[in-house]
């Protein structure tokens, strides 16, 4: 009972449910439903179903015995003043500890380990070089993860997977851009909007790991149009994100070669350098501005004059795929845990679906598709065919 009681105390106290409410919504006082919760009295099936559905969650997820319940909800909104959650906070801390306790239970199911995180050195909070340390941070980061001082970031989301940060992608409250939180015994997490556009979310990406390297612990909400004066974890993370996703080395290098060819740096240009660093028009204009390598104020410039982005980007020759990759909600070792643990028959092809939140037959289809190595139709390999020696494995 005290896998179940942790997973009943965890969800009430997700949900904001008293113990009183609880146990009237099931027809029991406050001191038998106390019971339930310390392991004293056992629930019934009827009873459970009933506080599934008054807490939100799933009667399987309440009865996992493999995990404890992930800490992420009542740790992350007890730091979120009680007036944003009118803007679906309480949902979206509420979403990511779904995907926390997923996969935790991915992992007990595969018996595997989490990456371990590759965190950069702590920074010295008493500093307030707004100017400098964020850029110094960024360029240290990017040395660090191997992007050099000048190349674009490919796939941010799977360099910072591979260094311990998970991020997950989802739909959020339109005014929400992202939430990151420490989750003691899981680690560091990241959420995305999934309604956002794609150099937006690579930006929240960016702004949420700058605040990795700056809070570390300190868990937090990004708003997509934070009023008032920021505090300077914001403003850092902010100039992180610039300096990180367009280092100067790198946009100035671009920018002169633009220069170089015509003799002049026009609109199309900056669309084209924007391009090249997947960031937005906006993201990249302001960044240009803020090195003086063009005229303050072309940002508002462009959007008084009402021409659209999308048609700027047309004129300047940057085509749009015709279909765009679709972005998974979840980390790529995930989805790998995922299939592992249903080819290996450690979980039901209806949990499987569950899990990786898709029909029973699109996960069927998706574990066909990750699951084999097809090269010209020569080779297929199962992807949890093992590819060690077994006689000189190290003992």
């Amino acid at each position: 009972m005290s896998a179940l009681s942790e997973r009943l105390t965890a969800a009430r106290k997700a949900a904001g449910v008293s113990q009183l409410d609880a146990g009237k919504h099931i027809g029991i006082s406050r001191p038998t439903y106390i019971a339930i919760e310390k392991g004293e009295r056992e629930v019934r099936p009827a009873e459970l179903v009933a506080l599934a559905a008054l807490f939100k969650t799933q009667v399987s997820r309440l009865v996992r015995q493999d995990t404890a319940p992930p800490m992420i909800a009542p740790h992350l909104r007890g730091e979120i003043p009680q007036a944003a959650q009118e803007v679906g906070v309480s949902e979206a801390i509420d979403k990511l500890a779904e995907f926390v306790d997923d996969y935790q239970f991915l992992l007990e199911k595969n018996n595997a380990r989490l990456m371990p995180v590759m965190a950069p050195p702590l920074i010295d909070r008493a500093s307030r070089e707004l100017d400098a340390l964020p850029a110094r941070v960024a360029q240290y980061e990017r040395s660090r993860l191997g992007f050099g001082e000048r190349e674009p970031i490919g796939d941010l989301r799977k360099t910072l997977d591979e260094v311990g940060v998970h991020v997950f992608v989802d739909a959020m409250h339109s005014r929400l851009a992202g939430l990151y939180s420490y989750v003691p015994g899981f680690g560091y997490c990241i959420l995305v909007n999934r309604l956002h556009p794609r150099e937006r979310m690579r930006w929240t990406i960016a702004h949420e790991y700058g605040h990795f390297v700056y809070d570390r612990d300190k868990p937090g909400v990004d708003y997509l149009n934070a009023g008032g004066r920021k505090p300077f974890s914001e403003r850092f993370a902010d100039a992180f994100a610039a300096n990180f996703l367009m280092p100067a080395e790198g946009v100035r290098r671009q920018f002169e070669d633009a220069k170089a060819r015509s003799g002049d740096v026009n609109v199309g240009d900056v669309c084209r350098i924007a391009d090249f660093y997947g960031v937005s028009m906006n993201a990249m204009t302001l960044r240009m501005e803020g090195l003086k390598l063009i005229r303050s104020g072309t940002w508002e410039f462009l959007k008084e004059s009402g021409v659209r982005v999308s048609d700027l980007k047309r004129d300047a020759g940057i085509s749009e795929p015709d279909q765009k990759p679709v972005i998974d909600t979840f980390p790529e070792r995930y989805l790998l845990l995922a299939i592992q643990a249903w080819n290996n028959e450690e979980i039901t092809t209806s949990q499987f679906a569950k899990l990786i939140r898709r029909s029973p037959l699109q996960a069927r289809d998706l574990a066909d598709r990750r699951s084999r190595i097809d090269e010209e139709g020569l080779l297929q390999v199962k992807l949890n065919a093992s590819v060690l020696d077994r006689n000189n494995a190290p003992a």
